[in-house]
């Protein structure tokens, strides 16, 4: 099935990104194992996802060495039965310290309560902390089997364009 384009699809992935804080970031191993770590984000136009890590964390080590990620965002308070969630393919790397500044603005200019909204001289130079970047290249929607629209009785995903 080819990315849905219906409105509803995309606002209620824009939802769920708008409404979780945490991600689930998975990376590649060496051997090809994956990697899962949730990390705090923020988006910019729900294509750029952004978090700050150690360059020294495994998911960063791996990310450097295979830079192709998966990530899904998902409320896991959610009641059994009605969660929601976005899945993503995305291409994620630290962010180059000459590019810091404009990633800086984009990354921190919404951040939600208690989040510290850093400066590029925070994640460059000594610091021990990076700004990561991951464009995302795909987004499908969770969608549950009993959806009064998009339900088929089998939970699925659907591709959909943001």
């Amino acid at each position: 099935m080819g990315p849905a384009s219906d409105d509803d699809l995309a606002g209620m992935a824009r939802r769920v990104i708008d409404a979780n804080s945490y991600m689930t970031l998975g990376t590649s191993e060496p051997d090809g194992r994956p990697r899962l770590s949730p990390v705090y984000f923020t988006h910019a136009d729900y294509r750029d996802f952004h978090w700050v890590s150690s360059p020294a964390a495994r998911h960063s080590a791996n990310l450097a060495a295979r830079p192709a990620v998966a990530i899904v965002i998902f409320d896991s308070t959610a009641p059994v039965g009605d969660g929601r969630a976005v899945y993503l393919e995305a291409d994620a790397a630290a962010v180059p310290d000459e590019d810091l500044a404009e990633r800086c603005a984009a990354a921190f200019a919404r951040v939600k309560p208690g989040a510290h909204a850093f400066t590029p001289e925070e994640l460059s130079g000594d610091s021990p902390l990076r700004l990561y970047v991951a464009r995302a290249t795909s987004h499908e929607v969770h969608i549950r089997g009993r959806d009064p629209h998009y339900g088929t009785g089998i939970d699925r995903r659907l591709a959909v364009a943001i």
